[in-house]
């Protein structure tokens, strides 16, 4: 069976995961997550993709993005990830394939979808248990976000520019937002969406990525087949 074409828009954003191969570690000490995210700063800008959210785990990758064309996110986790598989195997003395192959991606509806996506990435290491609480994990985009840590790979969303009318309450407003946790319902259609190459949002949002893309944006069902946007009625492996 082909594999589902990539659903990307330009300036939509996109939620992506990229796995280590077999789920084995491709972040094995400090520096590995350091050079990893200055070569995404890098290639973000060659790219013109914009990073709203970040999160490195121990062996896989949370981004959440939006791109001037089509081709940009590609681009860029195709060159990252590339320079990235030389620089493990040249500093570990390894040879072969690091990731899972093709990354896994979902377009995203701003306006419901967005601030909850970033949460979810944001509370990967919560609920893999590492940290009790996202500012305990270094490798996320919640200081950044949450306290105003400059980093110049993090580029807001105009959805998280709303949350206040300057940095201080922007920030203030974007820790209230943890105070809860996603519910288990959310936490469900994100990685439904995510890993299916699935449109996330609601049913106008999924009409309108299908008549600009051209194709299924929602998860079939089984049985006869029905109208192409009917809606269907540990540690560090948390994603």
């Amino acid at each position: 069976m082909p594999r589902r074409a990539r659903l990307v828009l330009p300036n939509v954003p996109l939620h992506i995961i990229q796995r280590g191969n077999n789920r084995q570690p491709c972040f094995f000490a400090d520096e590995d997550y350091s050079v990893y995210l200055d070569w995404m700063a890098a290639y973000a800008g060659k790219t013109g993709c914009r990073v709203h959210a970040y999160v490195l785990m121990t062996n896989h990758v949370h981004l959440l993005m939006s791109a001037d064309s089509v081709e940009a996110p590609g681009s860029l986790m195709k060159a990252l990830g590339q320079r990235y598989v030389q620089y493990v195997n040249r500093t570990y003395r390894r040879s072969g394939t690091l990731w899972e192959g093709r990354f896994r991606s979902c377009l995203t509806q701003d306006e419901i979808y967005l601030l909850a996506c970033q949460r979810y990435i944001e509370l990967n290491p919560v609920r893999a248990g590492m940290v009790a609480h996202p500012a305990g994990y270094r490798w996320s985009s919640y200081w950044v976000n949450a306290q105003g840590e400059a980093d110049a790979l993090v580029q807001p969303h105009p959805l998280y520019e709303a949350l206040g009318l300057d940095a201080t309450a922007r920030q203030a407003a974007y820790r209230e937002l943890f105070r809860d946790e996603l519910e288990a319902g959310l936490l469900d259609e994100i990685r439904r969406a995510t890993n299916g190459n699935f449109a996330l949002g609601n049913e106008g949002f999924s009409i309108q990525v299908s008549s600009a893309i051209g194709k299924r944006v929602v998860p079939g069902q089984s049985g006869r087949p029905r109208k192409m946007l009917e809606p269907e009625s540990g540690k560090s492996f948390q994603e």
